[in-house]
């Protein structure tokens, strides 16, 4: 057989199990974004009083989702480091291992706090698990294979993001909320044995230094920039000295970071590789669809259970169809991208992902659900349009040594992406809710009147505890969730088709290999 590359960059035994391995880093992919689906169906319940959850405010759900993705963002530059250091396989295991024991934990937590912190230990050991997946498929695969193998890896998520909510959905339905951590252990377990018999070890020969400073001022200055931003979104006030002071802190630490990272002769992020304008504009797709959807899986969690009644498990149900459309599209994308380009298949996505958001500003107390699910549906499709290509322009863009550190990156910006969308998102809609709701409180007493103004979950948790006098709450908490969710919908919507706007301009259009490799799909199909 004829590849690409020399024979011994591949072993033949490895070749032959290729498939094999990426079901295996599959599974690994999985357990890791399984998590976060999975707690978006469960946010309604954590937010409500003991015993049934954690009573949790909206910020503290918002911290319990963020605790993991700063933590996970913050660390892959290193992680995927030290992966071409010591060996991917080894840092796949240990990532695996700690991320079950975080589960574990998780499981148990008794308050707020401690969800949180146990969620920062998950997101120690996924940190090492999501850079090390791609970087290992970059060594099994020939470059020829690769766009398939990637498009594959990519419809993994939307099988994660389809049995997340549902799984979710029927362990809440049946056992206590910390079931859906604890689900997480017995899969660690398995996919701990297959890579320990099937996954090879890889690593670079010439990795790069650790950069410690680095990581730190990356991990401080986004921590103080979300909770800049929530704590905004909690108090209603932007504008509040506190407020503008940590997010001033924030932007500040970040920039010292952009700095040192150009500066130093070993940095965890290479900031040359942004000069290169098709590089750049693929990131930013990455970071801002996240970004996006993100903020709206956390409303939509809101608006099909606490307004519309829905349970976990049919809220999990009725996401069904955005992960049904990844897993269609997400390995077919590539088709796409060989008949119409990179620019016009990523900038088509984030149009789609704009429409769509920008539905939901219509969408009240009694729309048909099924319009729901189309809207779903056609999410899905765009962001299987958004990842795939974008996905294969930043790991070709970069040797097959460095692999580890072109999924980091990725990654990165994913999870940054996805914090910022939480973080902006969340505190948009806490803050149109607040102002929405805040005359209908006047009535109650002042000790509940603040906390009452948090969410609709609070608000309808103390409409329950002061009786009758409570239910004339429910109207009014519903109409403001409405507007709030209105509001940030929109908000959403404009930053998918800022990101459009970048893809369109610069990312590279139809190049010819695209072309003859179309050419050549066709001849076989005609053949056939």
């Amino acid at each position: 057989m004829t590849t690409s590359v020399p024979a011994s960059r591949i072993p033949e035994a490895v070749h032959r199990r290729r498939w094999a391995i990426l079901g295996v880093l599959m599974l690994s992919l999985l357990i890791v974004v399984l998590d976060n689906s999975i707690l978006n169906v469960a946010i309604k319940t954590i937010s409500t009083p003991a015993p049934v959850g954690l009573g949790a405010t909206q910020s503290q759900i918002e911290w319990a989702i963020n605790a993991y993705t700063l933590v996970f963002a913050g660390l892959l530059f290193t992680s995927g480091l030290i992966g071409d250091r010591l060996g991917r396989k080894k840092v796949l295991l240990g990532g695996i291992a700690v991320f079950g024991i975080g589960s574990a934990l998780a499981a148990e937590s008794g308050s707020p706090g401690q969800l949180i912190a146990y969620r920062a230990l998950m997101a120690l050991g996924a940190a090492f698990v999501m850079p090390a997946t791609l970087a290992v498929l970059m060594n099994v695969f020939e470059r020829e294979e690769q766009p398939k193998a990637i498009g594959i890896w990519a419809g993994g998520v939307g099988l994660a993001i389809a049995i997340g909510p549902i799984t979710g959905g029927a362990l809440l339905d049946h056992f206590w909320w910390g079931s859906v951590f604890f689900i997480n252990v017995p899969i660690v377990i398995i996919a701990l044995v297959l890579m320990v018999w099937l996954v090879p070890d890889s690593r670079d020969p010439r990795p790069g230094r650790l950069d410690p400073i680095g990581v730190v001022l990356s991990v401080v200055g986004l921590v103080l920039l979300v909770y800049g931003i929530i704590k905004g979104g909690q108090l209603a006030d932007f504008t509040d000295p506190t407020v503008l002071a940590t997010i001033g802190a924030g932007v500040v630490v970040l920039a010292a970071f952009v700095v040192f990272e150009k500066r130093s002769d070993h940095p965890s992020l290479d900031v040359s590789y942004f000069k290169n304008k098709v590089f750049s504009s693929a990131m930013a797709a990455i970071a801002l669809v996240f970004f996006a959807l993100m903020g709206v899986t956390f409303f939509s969690v809101f608006y099909t259970q606490s307004v519309r009644g829905y349970s976990p498990l049919q809220s999990g149900l009725l996401m069904l169809p955005l992960a049904a459309a990844q897993m269609i599209f997400a390995p077919r994308a590539r088709l796409v991208v060989q008949r119409f380009g990179n620019k016009a298949t990523t900038t088509a996505g984030l149009v789609v992902i704009a429409g769509t958001l920008a539905a939901f500003a219509t969408f009240d107390a009694d729309t048909p659900i099924w319009l729901l699910e189309v809207i779903f549906f056609l999410m899905g499709t765009g962001m299987a349009h958004i990842m795939t290509p974008t996905s294969v322009v930043i790991m070709q863009a970069l040797p097959r040594e460095k692999a580890g550190s072109a999924s980091a990156l990725s990654n990165t910006f994913r999870q940054v992406g996805g914090a910022l969308g939480i973080a902006v998102l969340g505190s948009v809609l806490a803050t149109a809710y607040r102002n929405g709701i805040e005359d209908k409180l006047a009535a109650l007493p002042a000790g509940l009147r603040d906390k009452a103004g948090d969410s609709i979950e609070a608000t309808l948790g103390i409409a329950q505890k002061i009786g009758p006098q409570g239910k004339l709450l429910v109207g009014p908490a519903d109409d403001a969730f409405l507007h709030a969710m209105h509001v940030t919908a929109f908000w959403g919507a404009g930053v998918a088709l800022i990101g459009a706007v970048i893809t369109a301009l610069y990312l590279p259009g139809r190049t010819r290999a695209d072309e003859q490799e179309n050419e050549e799909e066709e001849l076989v199909a005609a053949l056939d």
